[in-house]
């Protein structure tokens, strides 16, 4: 018997750009507008995502403030007849929108998640043409964001056409990582830290890691690159339990000849990158969608960027940055 197929209505992607705010200087939608997308109600969608709470960290989804709501005409709901309690609403970004996905795992989640990510996607080409309207800082910003939604898109439609036979995207860690894009599968985590080694181990000249959440797993994976290399970190360290002097130098105690020189993000960075061979024409660019500390931990995608021009100048500036200290 023929498996049944569910056709959804096409969603009106006009109307989500509508419904796209800016606020933290990110792009995120409101949880009831998702709601609706997605054929659930607002409490059941919030309560996936907090049953689910490690897989959503800030920059995928946030609660809103009072002054928020207001600055930005969003209703706060109340708590019911004779309460004044107020419901503030949550965002989520596009990355928020996607890890839904896999929270809630209904069909109508996943086709309703595919059409509000391209609603980003085509919102960050509106921003592109109408870059002498935006400052030169938020337009990079948009401009390396927009890259990773394409991409992000792609994942999730591939994702559905394969998701009942994973194991020839597991061959990809069985041997070299030739693929430009490799999927890290949920509780993989040996295989996640081979892909990342794996990346470390093709740099010639220098590797530089842009990620603002370190750990001794960030160092260890450091460690398969060759002892020649010149290794910079750019990070703001954010992160409960920061990685710390005394770790840094316990693994310098292990791996003596490794130097590495930590700078400051300045809280400017939002995506995670990993450059190798910066300054020469062999350089790679890779986005990769979490921190390596939690490589594994859940699913994540790593992408090899086609263009680097713009990763350059952004590198380049990032460069310039205060010394990180640790502490």
């Amino acid at each position: 018997m023929s498996e049944e197929i569910t056709v959804y209505a096409p969603i009106d992607k006009e109307k989500i750009k509508t419904q796209i705010y800016h606020i933290r200087g990110l792009q995120v939608m409101l949880d009831k507008d998702i709601a609706i997308y997605f054929g659930t109600t607002t409490g059941n969608l919030n309560r996936a995502m907090k049953r689910n709470i490690k897989r959503f960290p800030e920059n995928f989804c946030f609660q809103l403030t009072a002054d928020e709501c207001s600055r930005f005409q969003i209703g706060i709901l109340n708590g019911g007849r004779g309460s004044n309690l107020k419901y503030l609403p949550y965002v989520y970004t596009e990355q928020g929108v996607a890890m839904l996905t896999s929270a809630l795992h209904t069909d109508r989640a996943i086709e309703a998640s595919i059409q509000i990510m391209e609603a980003f996607v085509e919102m960050s080409h509106y921003i592109r043409q109408n870059r002498q309207l935006l400052p030169y800082d938020e337009l990079k910003a948009l401009e390396i964001k927009h890259y990773q939604l394409v991409d992000k898109v792609q994942n999730i439609e591939d994702n559905m056409l394969t998701r009942s036979d994973l194991s020839d995207l597991m061959r990809l860690f069985e041997n070299d990582l030739s693929s430009e894009e490799i999927l890290i599968l949920n509780g993989e985590p040996f295989k996640a830290d081979i892909a990342y080694q794996k990346i470390y181990e093709k740099a010639k000249k220098n590797i530089i890691v842009v990620d603002d959440y370190l750990g001794i797993k960030t160092l260890h994976h450091l460690t398969h690159a060759k002892s020649e290399i010149d290794i910079t970190v750019i990070s703001d360290n954010k992160v409960y339990s920061p990685l710390r002097q005394i770790e840094y130098t316990d693994y310098l105690k292990e791996y003596p000849k490794m130097k590495i020189s930590f700078i400051k993000t300045m809280n400017k960075v939002h995506d995670r990158f990993i450059v190798l061979d910066h300054g020469t024409k062999a350089m790679k660019v890779y986005l990769c969608g979490s921190s390596s500390k939690d490589s594994g931990n859940k699913i994540t995608t790593i992408v090899e960027l086609k263009e680097t021009t713009i990763c350059k100048d952004m590198i380049d500036n990032l460069l310039s940055n205060d010394k990180l200290v640790l502490r």
